[in-house]
Formats: structure tokens, C-alpha cells, sequence
């Protein structure tokens, strides 16, 4: 039987992608010892079990387990089918599975893995959920950027690396579309209240860009292992935008540290921005389908759910915010040992550190 839980997210249906390991799993179990109810994705079902089982024992109710590799978009639809069945509400969507590959790689449906992972991913799974977040609002979506969307360019001509490809601008490129997706969705959802910001997790040590990763990476990693994050550091961010009762109506927005960043130049063009949503509804099958989130309709029905916004971390609904509560809540995953193997940086001409969110 399901434990009843308190906390200041108790009542919070969670769903974190690429939870069964480094900064998602962190995020999973930071929340979930915040008393709200999470549900994971990952690739490998004995490690995603093996998560859920950790992220149980900490918030002491049920955790439900989704397997599926988000860069296949058949998986990605029949995980949202999946949710859609087994989650009658959708609190916050945290869009954290990403990866990076040296070399390229082409997907089952043909496009370059790093874009269609860590970008049409996101896009398509936030637009199958997108009616089930309105029902259940007031609702979030976070989604994992990366400090490299500075440097990122997206190449409209270009955008599969078909003609010429390097796995550092195939990443920057995807973490540049991420922010600009979350300011288009912000717009598009404008009138509801469902939220939609994006982030950088800092540099942390994960195993992400480990199945292929560059030279200097390889190199790099060693020296620079003792000054990287903890995943539950690395989780912090999302840990804050999921349950900050005063982001409750704050969107369109990057975050850093847990605190408000200006984001790239290019991240603002809302032409651009335009035009890689059109382009990635046509890549995911949504603009036949109609399904493709288009501006906002008008506020989303509350009356079905009257709501009370969350408390800060490590308060109850009824309580004083502490100013630790937040650290503590964090610090939970630290303390349930999460495994990991290679830093998640990668590294380039000047030993830039980066940093994402996970495979699964």
C-alpha cells in the first residue's frame, strides 16, 4: 500500500526523462524526498528499476518506470501513451535526457542522433503531453540546456550534419534548440498556466558522452574530475525551478545556479525560434497530425483542480520556507550514492568544461 506523503511537493505528479541515472536520477530523488510522486524514463530497464527502487526508498511512495530510447520516435509516442494511461495528472515535465557522440550516428528514422535526442526528443514528447500538463495546471516544464548555447549556431541548411559534421556543434547546436524551444512554447502557451523554462546544469560529473566521446575528452576528464559538480549539485537547478513556489507564473526564462541568466543572442530570435518549431512538427509528424502546439487557445480550465502552490523546499504547505530547505532537499541524492563513470564535459580547443543531462 502507498504510504500517504507530506512535503512540499506532496500531491506533485513528476515525470523526469533520463531519471535512472546521473543528474536525472539526482533530480528524481531530490523531488521525490520533497513528498511528490515521480515517474522515470530510461533505456536499460535493470537500471531504470534499479533507480526507482533508490528514489522509493527515499520518498517512500510509489515510483512509476517508463523504458524507452528517447531517440527513436515510435518509442517516444508509445511512451507518451504509456504515460498518458498510467498518469491521470502531470504536474512538471523535466525534459533532462540528452547525449552527445563524437562521430555521427543516424537514427531509426534517419535524422543525426544528437538532434533528434536532445532536441526533437523534448519537442515531441512536451507536445503528446502538452493537453494532460493544461489539465493538470498549474503545470511546469523544465528543460536541461547547457551553458554551450552561448557558441551554439543552428544551421537551418545543415541541421542533420549531412554535409559536414563535428560532434561539438552538433551539441551546441541542440542546446542552443532547447532554449529556443522553451521561449517558443513560453509564447505559445501564453494565457494558460503552464510554464515552460530551460537551464544549465553546470559541469557535472556523469557518464554522459561516454558511449563516444572526443580525445581531447578523454584527456581532459582526469584533470578536471575534482573540480566537476556531484549530479545532485548538477540537480540543484531543476530541483529549484520544479518546486520554487515564486516561478509559479515565471516563464520563458534560462536559469544558471538557480537563478535567472541572460541567454545567448541568438537564443531571442523569435524568427528563428519560428522556424525550428515548424521544422521540427514536420520532422516529428506533428504538423500533419495537427498536434503541434500552436499559440496559446485561451486559459486552461482550473476549476477541474483547484490547486495550492507548492511551499519552498523543506516546508510544508502550512510553513515557513527555511533558507536551508532547498540545500537539503538537494543534498538527499548525494547521500544514496549515484554510480557514475566518466565526467560529463566535453571538451574543446580551450578545455571548455560542458555540461547536459543524461542518456538513461
Amino acid at each position: 500500500m502507498e504510504q500517504v506523503r507530506s512535503g512540499p511537493m506532496a500531491g506533485r505528479t513528476v515525470l523526469v526523462t533520463g531519471g535512472s541515472g546521473g543528474i536525472g536520477r539526482a533530480t528524481a530523488l531530490g523531488l521525490a524526498a520533497m513528498g511528490a510522486h515521480l515517474a522515470i524514463t530510461g533505456r536499460d530497464r535493470g537500471r531504470t528499476q534499479d533507480a526507482a527502487r533508490e528514489i522509493r526508498a527515499v520518498g517512500g511512495g510509489q515510483v512509476d518506470m517508463f523504458v524507452a530510447d528517447l531517440s527513436s520516435q515510435a518509442q517516444v509516442r508509445r511512451l507518451a501513451d504509456e504515460v498518458l494511461q498510467s498518469l491521470p495528472l502531470i504536474d512538471l515535465l523535466v525534459n533532462n535526457v540528452g547525449g552527445f557522440w563524437n562521430t555521427r550516428h543516424v537514427t531509426a528514422d534517419g535524422l543525426e542522433r544528437t538532434f533528434a535526442l536532445n532536441h526533437l526528443a523534448p519537442f515531441l514528447l512536451t507536445s503528446l503531453l502538452l493537453d494532460r500538463l493544461k489539465h493538470s495546471a498549474p503545470a511546469r516544464v523544465v528543460t536541461v540546456s547547457s551553458n554551450v548555447q552561448a557558441i551554439g549556431r543552428i544551421d537551418f541548411d545543415d541541421l542533420q550534419g549531412e554535409r559536414s559534421y563535428s560532434g561539438a556543434r552538433a551539441y551546441n547546436q541542440s542546446k542552443l534548440a532547447n532554449v529556443l524551444f522553451t521561449y517558443e512554447l513560453a509564447r505559445r502557451l501564453q494565457g494558460t498556466a503552464v510554464t515552460a523554462n530551460a537551464l544549465h546544469p553546470g559541469v557535472v560529473h556523469t557518464s554522459f558522452g561516454a558511449e563516444d566521446p572526443r580525445r581531447i575528452q578523454r584527456l581532459f576528464t582526469p584533470f578536471a574530475r575534482p573540480f566537476m559538480k556531484a549530479p545532485a549539485q548538477g540537480a540543484a537547478t531543476s530541483i529549484h525551478l520544479a518546486s520554487a513556489p515564486d516561478l509559479e507564473q515565471v516563464t520563458g526564462r534560462y536559469f544558471a545556479s538557480s537563478k535567472p541568466r541572460r541567454s545567448s543572442k541568438r537564443s531571442y530570435d523569435q524568427a528563428a525560434a519560428a522556424r525550428l518549431w515548424q521544422i521540427s512538427a514536420d520532422l516529428t509528424g506533428l504538423t500533419a497530425a495537427g498536434a503541434a502546439t500552436s499559440p496559446a487557445r485561451g486559459k486552461a480550465d482550473l476549476s477541474r483542480r483547484p490547486r495550492t502552490p507548492p511551499a519552498a523546499c523543506g516546508s510544508s504547505a502550512r510553513t515557513t520556507p527555511t533558507p536551508s530547505s532547498c540545500a537539503a532537499a538537494t543534498s538527499v541524492a548525494l547521500r544514496h550514492g549515484i554510480r557514475t563513470g566518466h565526467v560529463g564535459t566535453v571538451g574543446g580547443p580551450a578545455g571548455l568544461a560542458y555540461a547536459v543531462g543524461d542518456l538513461g
